[in-house]
């Protein structure tokens, strides 16, 4: 007996977890063509020569799978930090690391997973993709994290710990001293993971000076994550790595979907740390950029954090929406974060003039500042 077709029946459809209702899809910076775009924390510079030709010459292999454990990336980022190819993982992007760091730890919905408020979006959409509870702690007045607060905020169901440092999107950062209190207070079963994707824009005091890898040395559960999308210009192919316990890095590599870091990319990140001189000396240049940009908009009676990203934070509360609106009108995408403030991209020098003929005009200052 042979099965006819199976018809549509009206209102019923598969079944989908009825909590993903609640989780908000991660919403990337907007591009409108003809417009400037400083909405997504992306390097203008192109991959340099040596990187371009690395990637050539993957594209002709593109017919076979990638090294699934990324074993030539993960030696090149091993040696780099001076640590074993145990204590490194590759991911697609940190914030795949972010997700896959959760799926390691979380398994009850009573499960928490700690970070500080306003932070990278990713942090409570990972949580709760994983089942688990999200503790948002508010930033201090200053727009950075309350690392006192945050410890405060951990208890015996507590996983995770987030911290952005420099935070996205505030720019704000601590310094050694401040984190390794954090740190010190922080139960030994309790993961923290210094989420350290803009570590090359800061520029702290060199007695401050911070380097998440060197404070997890002798720290098992302190993990970090890097990113080759900031400084290093490759948001295009999604790569990241993690540096932490060799316990940490084997679970990770059992949730990791497989082939994720495709062949491109693992090649482009080789040689992007083979130039890494070369590369890291273009994040000068932002610095410079963004603290011009900070002063002229300080000067026109913003109220703007210190920042050690490669971004500035307006804190503009419920005037946020329409100043994105009024920016993108004027030529210049921007990027709103609901009511706390918008984030405006360090690019180009003429690309920063242009939002600064915007944001420090007389008329948009009288309507959004007076």
């Amino acid at each position: 007996m042979t099965r006819g077709p199976r018809h549509r029946v009206e209102g019923v459809s598969p079944h989908i977890r009825p909590d993903l209702d609640a989780i908000p899809a991660y919403v990337a910076g907007r591009t409108n063509p003809g417009a400037v775009k400083l909405a997504s924390n992306e390097t203008t510079f192109p991959p340099l020569p040596s990187v371009a030709k690395a990637i050539s010459e993957a594209v002709e292999l593109s017919n076979r799978y990638p090294d699934n454990s990324a074993t030539e990336l993960r030696t090149a980022i091993a040696q780099f930090h001076g640590v074993a190819l145990e204590n490194v993982a590759a991911g697609c992007g940190s914030v795949a690391l972010c997700q896959e760091l959760v799926q390691i730890t979380c398994g009850l919905p009573t499960d928490e997973v700690v970070f500080a408020w306003r932070s990278f979006e990713a942090y409570p959409i990972v949580t709760r993709v994983a089942g688990a509870k999200a503790v948002l702690v508010p930033l201090n007045e200053d727009y950075a994290h309350d690392l006192d607060a945050l410890a405060a905020a951990v208890t015996p169901n507590t996983r995770v710990v987030f911290v952005c440092n420099p935070n996205n999107p505030t720019g704000t950062a601590h310094g050694r001293a401040a984190v390794e209190r954090f740190l010190d207070a922080i139960p030994a079963n309790v993961l923290v993971v210094l989420d350290e994707a803009y570590f090359e824009y800061l520029r702290l005091p060199a007695e401050d000076r911070i380097d998440g890898v060197e404070l997890g040395r002798n720290r098992p559960n302190v993990l970090v994550l890097r990113t080759f999308s900031k400084a290093y210009g490759l948001a295009g192919l999604r790569v990241g790595y993690a540096v932490g316990d060799p316990k940490v890095i084997e679970a990770l590599m059992k949730v990791h979907i497989p082939f994720s870091v495709n062949r491109v990319a693992q090649a482009a990140a080789i040689a992007s740390l083979e130039a890494r001189h070369e590369l890291l000396e273009r994040t000068d240049a932002t610095v410079a950029e963004r603290n011009r940009m900070r002063d002229a908009l300080v000067e026109a009676g913003y109220r703007i954090p210190d920042s050690h990203a490669n971004f500035l934070w307006l804190p503009l509360g419920e005037r946020s929406a329409e100043y994105g609106a009024a920016s993108e009108a004027a030529g210049v995408v921007i990027r709103p974060y609901g009511t706390d403030g918008v984030r405006i991209t360090a690019g180009d020098p003429h690309e920063n003039d242009r939002f600064l003929a915007f944001a420090t005009d007389p008329a948009t200052v009288a309507r959004f500042l007076g």
